[in-house]
């Protein structure tokens, strides 16, 4: 039961309902219910996985948060009495004790992680290892149930039980608001990720009908079902073609393919998210934006700042900043500025939490070395620009180009151009044609493809072109218009005739020109397979 299936708008409407019916203090109870049975009806296998995260968290959570209240009611009552090496001894134990708690949840849970999504992944280097020694035997693919949403709910659960371990948060006392917190159904299928602080705050409160907040919702999941299924189920048709045979689609159709392609990501995962963050608005719930106008990003640096928001926040708060600081990190930076001087051994450690985030990233995205490499190639033009920075702020003095509008648009194109090429990675299937592909666009000599009528090839009609077109103009003039304020605050703010021709239309454009497929289920979300 996917957002674009006319199974899940049933399932809200009546979801809709019983929530403003009922009191107040069981409406996070029903969406427990709710959640269980959308998880129920994608899988009923899926609720075993689920059910193991909540719990290892939840218990492992409590008992790290009792050990640390016990500690602190230790030290309170023998203060007078422990001298500071005593205290110090005792404080270390207790966190031992602590760390281990942490440890063994994450061991669980990755290990869950690990075992379902990467297995046969595993198993295809070694076979492919075998077969450099000469080995004919071949170990056997498993085949394994991977569980909806699993890398975000996995995620989702690991930043809760660490920022307890911190301390950023109290533990939940009742495992059923604890469990809701992990199987919240509007997130379950393309994030956001969200923390534990943030998602609570309105998650378990009453909320009373109000009918601007309702509306308000309803418009932002209408604007994320024009964005899937006006724009980017539509473009589907032709990326799926140029993509499935590389053979004969090369040079520019390799070039009009991947502008497609990041097109399309960017239509189907915001629209997703719209839809998220529209039907927890219509609840009541807040739910963290995900994206801030991504593609006017002037570089990648920036670009990762606007673009899944929750995921490049989580791997810099629990995977970046951990490791720049843990222990072994501390003597590599001591042992490189001894041995390589100030300035390199400053910077060696910064790289080295810098790979390790983009090598998970990479790996989190997909069990294929198409992600390891697009991640580890994140990394490289991140690190690469940011040793040029000095050269690029002394270009931007001498020719005194900040701040005017064309170096501005030169920067958000170079910027899309760059997103475009490293989107390659994850439209083909393996390492060696993303760079056969991307070499063909400087070798092949077919450009007239782009006047000489073949781009109708590709199962995508002049029509569907000028809809892409007009789709994607709208969405551009949206955010532009978005960034001096709330679209639907200036919306609400015309006269009513107004208001209604505006969101009636748009209902009519997905109504008339969006994509359907049996049961209104056109295709699934690209980032469900994350």
């Amino acid at each position: 039961m996917f957002f674009t299936s006319y199974a899940f708008l049933g399932f809200i409407a009546v979801l809709f309902v019983l929530y403003y019916l009922i009191p107040g203090k069981y409406q996070w109870m029903l969406l427990l219910g709710a959640s269980y049975v959308f998880y129920f009806i994608a899988g009923a296998d899926y609720l075993i996985y689920i059910a193991a995260t909540t719990l290892t968290t939840y218990f492992a959570a409590r008992r790290i948060e009792d050990n640390a209240a016990r500690q602190r009611a230790y030290l309170k009552e023998h203060k007078k009495i422990m001298s500071a090496e005593i205290k110090k001894v005792y404080k270390n134990r207790q966190k031992s004790i602590r760390v281990r708690w942490v440890l063994a949840c994450l061991l669980i849970n990755l290990g869950i992680l690990a075992v379902t999504k990467y297995t046969n992944f595993f198993i295809s280097n070694i076979n492919g290892i075998l077969g450099v020694f000469g080995q004919t035997e071949k170990l056997s693919f498993v085949t394994l149930v991977l569980p909806l949403g699993i890398s975000y709910y996995t995620f989702q659960s690991i930043g809760y039980l660490i920022d307890v371990y911190r301390e950023s948060i109290p533990a939940e006392k009742n495992p059923f608001k604890f469990a809701l917190f992990v199987s919240f159904f509007p997130q379950l299928i393309q994030g956001p990720i969200s923390r534990f602080g943030d998602l609570s705050a309105t998650l378990y409160k009453s909320h009373s009908f109000h009918g601007k907040t309702f509306c308000f919702g309803l418009q932002r999941m209408l604007w994320g079902y024009f964005k899937k299924m006006v724009v980017a189920d539509r473009i589907l048709a032709g990326v799926s073609t140029i993509i499935g045979d590389p053979g004969t689609y090369h040079g520019a159709y390799a070039f009009v393919g991947m502008l497609l392609y990041t097109l399309e990501l960017y239509a189907d995962f915001t629209g997703g998210i719209d839809i998220t963050i529209g039907i927890a608005e219509a609840l009541g719930i807040t739910v963290q934006e995900n994206f801030h106008r991504p593609y006017f990003s002037k570089s990648l640096k920036e670009y990762w700042r606007r673009w899944h928001i929750s995921m490049c926040s989580w791997f810099r708060d629990y995977v970046f900043y951990p490791v720049s600081v843990c222990r072994p990190m501390q003597k590599f930076s001591k042992f490189s500025r001894n041995h390589f001087g100030e300035v390199v051994g400053k910077r060696l450690p910064v790289y080295a939490a810098s790979f390790t985030v983009w090598f998970a990233t990479g790996i989190w995205h997909g069990a294929s070395w198409n992600f390891i490499v697009w991640g580890l190639a994140n990394f490289v033009v991140l690190m690469v620009s940011e040793e040029f920075e000095p050269l690029y702020a002394r270009f931007h003095e001498r020719f005194s180009v900040d701040g005017k509008l064309f170096f501005k648009l030169f920067q958000v194109g170079r910027t899309f151009l760059l997103i475009c090429c490293l989107n390659l990675f994850d439209c083909y299937v393996n390492v060696s044609d993303t760079f056969r592909m991307f070499a063909s666009m400087f070798t092949a000599s077919n450009w007239n493809i782009l006047w000489n009528g073949s781009l109708m090839e590709l199962g995508l009609s002049g029509l569907d072109y000028g809809i892409v077109a007009a789709g994607s103009l709208l969405m551009l003039f949206v955010s532009l218009w978005q960034r001096s304020g709330s679209v639907r605050g200036k919306v609400a703010a015309q006269a009513y005739p107004v208001r209604a021709a505006v969101w009636f239309g748009l209902f009519l454009l997905v109504l008339l020109m969006g994509s359907y497929g049996i049961g209104y289920d056109a295709s699934q979300f690209i980032y469900n397979q994350f």
